[in-house]
C-alpha cells in the first residue's frame, strides 16, 4: 500500500500530531450530498480522502475536516421521523428520563441537533418546556411546524452564551443523539454544554460505540460528516477536561451498538454507577488501550469489500438482479469504498421524499420510492441501513413472495432467504 501522508492538523481534542491509520477508505464525496438529475449531468462532484486516524495520545479516532459545518449541515437531507424504530427510540427515551429526573412543567429540556423534532415532540406532549437547537434550517422548519420551539444555530460556547443572555433558562436535561461525532470543534462544543447546563442538570449524549464499530466491522459508519469516533475511555477524558463528569453509561442497540453517556458538573453529588467501571473494564479487555487493536482494523475492512464484490459479480454472472434498500450515509460509504455503481446495482429505494428522485453521491444509484421495488420483484435486495434491517424486512416481506432474498453486508455479508 502506498504510504499516506499524515494530516497536518493535530488531534482535535488533545493537539497531538496524528500519525497512525485506523481505516483508509480512499476518496469519497460527502455522504449526504445527494444529487439532482441536473447535478448528475454536469459531472461536478467533489471527492475528499476518507481516512480515519487514531491519536496515539488520547486514542480518539477521527477524520480531517475538509468542509465547513455550514456546507455539510446547512441544508440537510436526513429527517429522523422517517424511521419508525428511531421514533420509538425517542419516545422510550422521553418516558425513561421524564421519570428518572422527575421532569415537569417547571423543567427545561434542550436538545442539540434536534432534527425535525422527532424526540422533543414527546416532551411537548407531556407539557415539559423544550428548546431544540438545529443548524439545518430546512429540517428545523419541520420541527417548528410541529410546535417544537427550535433555534436555527450551530452549538458551541458562543451560542450557549447568547441563549443565556437572551434569558433562556439553563438546561435541566441537555441531550444530543448522534451529534457529538458530527462536531469538528469538539472542545468548543463540550465547553458550550458546560455553560448551558443547570447546576444540578443532567447531560445525555448518544453516539456509536467505537468498540462495536471495531468488533462488528462497521466501517461504513465512517463518513465525512462524522468527525470523531468515541470509546468510553476517550469520551470520559474529553468531558473531564471541561469540568464535566460521566457518572453513568448505558449501552443501547441503535446504530449497531451505541453508548448513552450520562453526565453532570464535576461537583455534582451523584455517585458513579457500577456501569462506569464495568464498561471501562470491558474496553480495556477488548484492547482499546492498545494501539495494535486500532492498527488491525484496516485489514478487516478490506474483507467486506472483497466479499461484497464477489457476491455482486456472481449475481451478475447468474443474471440475477440486485437493487438496494435505503439511501443512508453509511450506504454511501460502503458503495464508494467498494467501487459499486449502477453497473452492479440497478437502483435503491427510500421512504424519505427528500431523497427520492435524487441520486446517491459517487455511485449515482437513482433513488425511488419503495413501491418500485415491490413492483419490479428483484432477486436480491441489499439492505444499506443494516442497523434497522428487521424494520425493513418486516415492511418489505412481500419480496419473499416471488423468491426474492435480502442481503445484509455488515458485519459480514449474509443472504437472508
Amino acid at each position: 500500500m502506498t504510504p499516506v501522508t499524515p494530516p497536518q492538523r493535530p488531534c482535535r481534542f488533545c493537539g497531538q500530531p496524528l500519525t497512525e491509520t485506523f481505516a483508509d477508505l480512499g476518496e469519497s464525496p460527502l455522504s449526504n450530498a445527494y444529487l439532482t438529475e441536473e447535478q448528475l449531468l454536469t459531472g461536478r462532484e467533489t471527492f475528499h480522502p476518507l481516512h480515519a486516524w487514531v491519536c496515539t495520545n488520547c486514542l480518539l479516532v477521527q477524520l480531517e475536516s475538509f468542509e465547513t459545518p455550514e456546507a455539510i449541515f446547512g441544508d440537510y437531507a436526513y429527517f429522523s421521523s422517517y424511521s419508525d424504530s428511531w421514533l420509538d427510540h425517542g419516545q422510550r427515551y422521553v418516558n425513561e428520563f421524564t421519570s428518572r429526573l422527575d421532569l415537569n412543567d417547571s423543567s427545561h429540556v434542550v436538545e442539540l441537533a434536534s432534527n425535525d423534532g422527532y424526540l422533543l415532540q414527546y416532551f411537548v406532549e407531556k407539557q415539559i418546556p423544550v428548546l431544540g437547537i438545529e443548524p439545518a434550517a430546512n429540517v428545523a422548519q419541520v420541527a417548528i411546524e410541529k410546535g417544537v420551539p427550535t433555534e436555527i444555530a450551530f452549538f458551541g460556547q458562543a451560542t450557549a452564551r447568547r441563549l443565556l443572555k437572551e434569558g433562556k433558562p439553563h438546561a435541566d436535561l441537555l441531550l444530543g443523539n448522534n451529534v457529538l461525532a458530527h462536531v469538528p470543534d469538539l472542545n468548543d462544543f463540550v465547553a458550550g454544554m458546560k455553560l448551558l447546563l443547570a447546576p444540578r442538570g443532567t447531560i445525555t449524549m448518544e453516539f456509536p460505540h467505537l468498540l462495536r464499530l471495531i468488533e462488528q466491522n462497521q466501517f461504513d459508519t465512517i463518513y465525512h460528516e462524522h468527525f470523531s469516533y468515541f470509546s468510553f475511555l476517550t469520551v470520559q477524558k474529553v468531558f473531564a477536561a471541561h469540568g464535566l463528569r460521566l457518572f453513568d453509561v448505558q449501552q443501547v442497540p441503535t446504530h449497531g451498538g451505541s453508548l448513552r453517556i450520562i453526565g453532570c458538573h464535576v461537583d455534582d453529588p451523584r455517585e458513579n454507577t457500577p456501569a462506569v467501571a464495568a464498561l471501562l473494564d470491558e474496553e480495556t479487555k477488548f484492547g482499546l488501550r492498545d494501539l495494535e487493536t486500532y492498527r488491525a482494523f484496516d485489514q478487516a475492512v478490506r474483507k467486506v469489500k472483497t466479499d461484497l464484490l464477489a457476491f455482486l459479480d456472481n449475481a451478475q454472472a447468474e443474471e440475477k438482479r440486485v437493487v438496494g434498500y435505503g439511501a443512508p450515509a453509511k450506504g454511501n460509504t460502503l458503495l464508494n469504498y467498494c467501487g459499486v455503481g449502477t453497473d452492479r446495482i440497478a437502483y435503491t429505494v427510500d421512504r424519505s421524499i427528500h431523497k427520492q428522485n435524487h441520486y446517491l453521491p459517487g455511485s449515482h444509484l437513482p433513488i425511488h420510492a419503495p413501491e418500485k421495488l415491490l413492483a419490479d420483484k428483484p432477486d436480491y435486495v441489499l439492505i444499506l441501513p443494516w442497523n434497522i434491517r428487521d424494520e425493513i424486512i418486516g415492511k418489505m416481506s412481500a419480496i419473499r413472495d416471488h423468491g426474492g432474498q435480502f442481503v445484509v453486508p455488515i458485519p459480514q455479508l449474509k443472504v437472508m432467504p
